[in-house]
């Protein structure tokens, strides 16, 4: 169990602040009406974010148990659920980790800024050794080692619990982001050109209010950079103490990561606007987000410094590193405590196997063609997993086993802040209309033509076969073994002591 309610939220925070607040928000609302862009992210916090939160942080609270076991005890019939979300995070997990060893070679890049005068070719060339779309070539070896050292880590904190690992890595780990982050900020602000920046980034076009397509890039947002649908955040509320204000704690929680979003915004558009009056050309023609932001266009920027590069660099990179560690952390932990408790394991073990089964895994997107693959997983994966989980679960919850108001009731029977009609409404009616136009429009853009402009056996293989193959996953290991004697009936006494 979380020691404190504050290890609790800096856990979850660190979960739902990841590398997606940094490198593709600020990119997200630049694209959907700048400063306008706002107010539908504020709407989706509202209608879908932050109910989402609490009904998954009601549902661990509740039923003790992780994602699975969780479902299970609400609904016999909703145990394959739990898995799926997990088989979610477990792909997820394999290649999220190779991004963070990315970010730590970059930061020993920034001592000697080895990344040259060119670093878009030192990234794909020099550093990715990128092969074509289905070619994997060889493992590149200075991935490895980082990919490595990422795992020793990320294992080394779950194997010594959620109290003594999960609780005291993230009380040092997320306040030393924000710190970093914050040098980050002031130091963009004040660097010629920022204004430009931030005024591309905050300028309303009120038009594109009437564009559905912001109210759906909106709630995408919301979704993905919550930790949401993937059994996350019920895995961690199942560890916190019964007497927990779940409502006060997702309020937090949500508000939270999208003041990091914002924070992220100021840093790159400062760091953008800079880029682009050195290279006299307009905003929008540097504007770009991912990979490429990360790994190619902030190098570009900080090699135009006119000082103190070699620290901007190890701050940059080193940020993204305690993001991505936050989160990986949190993703492992959902198989760890799924495959604990189902197959009746010592924690050690179940991190020994799902966890290293993962590390093993992500090797693959250390080889030539890794980037082209993580690049596919990720788009799959998250539109056709996360998304449509999502959409699942409150379908499910809502209509078919109608467990909105049991929910309703344990919430505010822990909480300080009793949930409203507005809490039923948002989760029976608005989020599954926006994520179900969100998968029709997906699939039907994917239907049209292959992602990305890759070959259509190489989607179909690592994106199609990834994002069905972990619904597949889960019904299966549904059936795989009974639960232990009396586990369903109830929260074990054995999670209370964890």
């Amino acid at each position: 169990m979380f020691g404190s309610r504050a290890g609790f939220i800096f856990a979850a925070v660190g979960s739902a602040i990841g590398l997606g607040n940094i490198w593709r928000f600020p990119a997200v609302a630049y694209e959907n009406g700048g400063g306008a862009f706002f107010l539908p992210y504020l709407f989706a916090l509202l209608t879908a974010g932050i109910p989402l939160l609490i009904l998954e942080f009601t549902i661990g609270h509740k039923y003790r148990g992780s994602s699975p076991l969780s479902f299970a005890r609400m609904n016999k019939n909703a145990e394959w659920l739990g898995w799926w979300q997990i088989a979610i995070s477990f792909v997820i997990a394999t290649y999220y980790s190779v991004i963070i060893g990315w970010a730590l070679s970059y930061t020993v890049f920034s001592f000697k800024l080895s990344w040259g005068k060119d670093p878009q070719t030192f990234l794909l060339s020099d550093y990715l050794q990128l092969a074509d779309a289905g070619v994997f070539g060889g493992v590149v070896p200075q991935i490895l080692v980082s990919l490595a050292v990422v795992w020793i880590v990320t294992l080394g904190v779950l194997v010594a619990g959620v109290k003594r690992g999960i609780e005291k890595a993230t009380k040092v780990m997320i306040p030393l982001l924000v710190f970093l982050f914050l040098i980050i900020v002031i130091r963009a602000l004040t660097l010629e050109g920022a204004v430009n920046g931030l005024n591309a980034f905050f300028k309303p076009e009120w038009s594109q209010l009437m564009n559905g397509k912001v109210w759906i890039a909106a709630y995408g947002q919301i979704f993905f950079s919550l930790s949401i649908g993937f059994a996350i955040m019920v895995t961690y509320s199942s560890y916190l103490p019964k007497k927990s204000d779940i409502t006060n704690n997702a309020f937090i929680t949500g508000f939270s990561n999208s003041a990091f979003e914002l924070l992220a915004g100021f840093g790159v558009f400062s760091a953008l606007g800079f880029m682009a009056m050195q290279q006299g050309v307009s905003v929008d023609e540097v504007v770009s987000s991912g990979v490429i932001l990360a790994f190619s266009v902030f190098p570009q920027i900080i090699n135009e410094f006119p000082f103190a590069r070699e620290l901007f660099g190890i701050l940059f990179f080193g940020s993204l590193v305690l993001a991505g560690f936050t989160s990986l952390i949190s993703i492992v932990e959902t198989f760890v405590a799924g495959v604990q408790e189902k197959f009746n394991v010592s924690r050690t073990k179940s991190v020994l196997i799902g966890g290293g089964l993962a590390a093993l895994i992500s090797i693959i997107y250390a080889t030539r063609g890794g980037l082209n693959l993580l690049d596919t997983v990720d788009y799959f994966i998250n539109n056709f997993g996360v998304a449509f989980a999502g959409l699942v679960e409150v379908i499910l919850i809502a209509w078919v086993f109608k467990q909105l108001d049991p929910l309703k009731s344990y919430a505010d029977s822990v909480s300080d802040i009793r949930l409203g009609v507005w809490w039923k409404i948002c989760l029976s009616i608005v989020t599954p209309l926006v994520l179900g136009y969100m998968m029709f429009d997906n699939i039907r853009q994917n239907l049209a033509a292959p992602y990305s402009g890759y070959p259509q056996s190489f989607v179909n293989t690592y994106g199609w076969t990834v994002a069905v193959g972990a619904m597949v996953i889960g019904i299966i290991f549904m059936y795989m073994k009974r639960w232990k004697a009396g586990m369903l009936d109830g929260p074990s006494t054995k999670k209370e002591v964890r």
